[in-house]
């Protein structure tokens, strides 16, 4: 318990951490942004004291007289993108600005909109004293720091996603070994009593006893070698041979019918024909079987119980219905997660096992089809066909 507060603990300093961080970055970033854009403006308005003064001498002389004058106005615009433009909205001087946009009046109009929103125009008085407006944007430099953050912290989000997945993967194949590990310690186990008991078998055929007794005795026998065979192939592929899919359902659903509640009405559907996929028989059986007993505990052990098997193209469907207490909408995909359960008594495994068993053994799909609540459930099983 202590491990576990921990645990929590430390991995709670780690996320404050982690958000501090970030934050202090992000604030950092914000604040260089902030004073670039400061510097950038005494630059321009620099640009704006050196141009009434640079436009005199040229005007005055025909000739460029104020060489400090004319390397401010250079220097303070190699990337800045900008307009000057009279009381009458005439340019004087525009420097990095696309021809396209000079040669059109209404992408100039958005233009200058643009850069008002990016920063606030400078008043200028020329050099006969009339009053202009200098419209200035952004340098390249400044748009990329702008986008810094988001860059910084898609790389974070993206850090964080590898180091989840990472973390689920490794956990995920960890709960897999373990549970590997304990399906084949089971079916140690039941093997030891297992042999006995068909010892034993074969001894009550010598003896005078019911000889139905003794098939049925038989059948359980059959029925448990099966179950062990299932725990024992758990976390090694499976060998899939070509079946009758339609006789291998029938008779998983027929066992199950005849040790059930005769309070369930049992039905099924098939066509007379049948239908070959890959299949492997035991753990399909299993999966046939779980997904039965789940509808039987749906309905509280009284209900009507339907299994429908149909062909479309290339592929069969196996569909098993209930007339139990149904599922929410937001579970369909959450019933077949490890470890979820709506029983009081259950570990959450039956449908887990099933999903994987269809999934990823046999390729097929196995979802929620319609279901509703008071009224029932339906699932789906679909198979590609030979």
């Amino acid at each position: 318990m202590t491990f576990n507060a921990n645990r929590d603990f430390i991995r709670w300093i780690i996320i404050l951490s982690s958000f501090i961080i970030i934050s202090l970055i992000l604030w950092n970033t914000y604040s260089f942004f902030q004073k670039f854009k400061a510097e950038e403006r005494n630059k321009m308005q620099t640009w704006t004291f050196a141009y009434p003064e640079y436009t005199k001498y040229f005007y005055q002389d025909g000739i460029e007289l104020n060489s400090i004058a004319e390397r401010i106005i250079i220097d303070s615009t190699v990337t800045t993108p900008m307009v000057l433009l009279d009381k009458n909205n005439k340019i004087l001087n525009e420097r990095n600005i696309d021809s396209s946009v000079l040669k059109s009046p209404t992408k100039m109009v958005d233009f200058i909109n643009k850069l008002i929103s990016q920063n606030e125009p400078i008043e200028v008085e020329l050099h006969n004293k009339e009053k202009a407006k200098l419209y200035y944007g952004n340098t390249p430099l400044l748009n990329k720091l702008k986008y810094y953050p988001l860059a910084l912290l898609l790389i974070i989000l993206l850090f964080a996603a590898v180091v989840y997945f990472f973390y689920k993967s490794s956990k995920t194949a960890e709960q897999n070994k373990l549970w590997t590990g304990m399906a084949k310690e089971t079916a140690h186990q039941i093997g030891t009593p297992l042999s006995s008991l068909v010892g034993w078998t074969e001894i009550l055929k010598t003896e005078n006893v019911n000889s139905n007794y003794i098939l049925e005795i038989e059948k359980d026998i059959d029925r448990l070698q099966t179950i062990t065979e299932r725990f024992s192939k758990i976390g090694s592929a499976p060998t899939l041979q070509e079946q009758d899919i339609v006789e291998a359902t029938s008779s998983s659903f027929e066992y199950l019918k005849a040790r059930s509640s005769k309070l369930i009405n049992f039905k099924i559907e098939h066509p007379e024909t049948s239908i070959s996929v890959k299949l492997n028989a035991q753990l399909y059986s299993w999966t046939i079987e779980n997904l039965v007993k789940n509808a039987i505990d749906a309905m509280k052990g009284k209900g009507a119980l339907q299994l429908e098997i149909t062909q479309k193209e290339k592929l069969v469907f196996i569909n098993i219905s209930d007339t139990g207490k149904g599922i929410a909408k937001q579970q369909f995909n959450k019933i077949f997660e490890p470890g979820f359960t709506t029983k009081k008594r259950g570990w959450g495994l039956g449908l887990s096992l099933a999903k994987r068993i269809i999934e990823d053994y046999h390729n097929g799909k196995i979802k929620v089809l319609h279901s509703e609540i008071g009224k029932g459930t339906t699932i789906q099983i679909a198979m590609k066909t030979i």
